[in-house]
């Protein structure tokens, strides 16, 4: 079984939806999980430039996985970096090498790109996904540690005085 790396066209949303879906069940956020296949065509295809790019991979006429990645902007050596928010291959499809598939694609993009790195989180339960990235010679960042503001938190700090 092999599998074709490609951009996504509008007609894939459907495949693509599936594995965000798909993504939201496996990392426990499904109960907050607010996209739809009319978002990702807003949102990917149809807005310039786009909140967010990707590649599918294909085998047997099915997608099989895909990457969703973003630009950062240009940071103090004037070279973006590039933000992996999404790498998922649906069950069916694990142990064929698709996800480092994907991620060959998205380093040839950030290569192309003249980008300074690529940067993704990992949740801490996901052993697996951590093994996957250390194999392909990813290192974890231990120089920064993440925050965040959820929505009620930056609503809050708006408010205080």
């Amino acid at each position: 079984m092999e599998a074709v790396i490609r951009r996504p066209l509008a007609g894939d949303i459907p495949g693509l939806w599936k594995l965000m879906h798909g993504l939201a069940t496996f990392e426990h956020y499904l109960d907050s999980f607010n996209i739809t296949p009319e978002v990702v065509l807003e949102k990917g295809f149809l807005k310039s430039p786009p909140d967010f790019y990707s590649f599918i991979a294909e085998s047997e006429g099915k997608i099989a996985g895909m990457i969703i990645y973003y630009l950062l902007p240009y940071t103090a050596i004037n070279r973006p970096s590039m933000y992996i928010k999404e790498l998922f291959v649906d069950e069916k499809f694990r142990g064929l090498k698709i996800g480092e598939l994907l991620m060959k694609a998205v380093s040839a993009e950030a290569k192309d790109l003249n980008c300074f790195s690529i940067k993704w989180t990992v949740a801490p339960w996901n052993e697996d996904g951590m093994r996957f990235y250390e194999r392909l010679g990813a290192k974890q960042n231990t120089e920064w540690i993440n925050y965040e503001l959820s929505e009620e938190d930056f609503s809050t700090l708006i408010l205080s005085e």
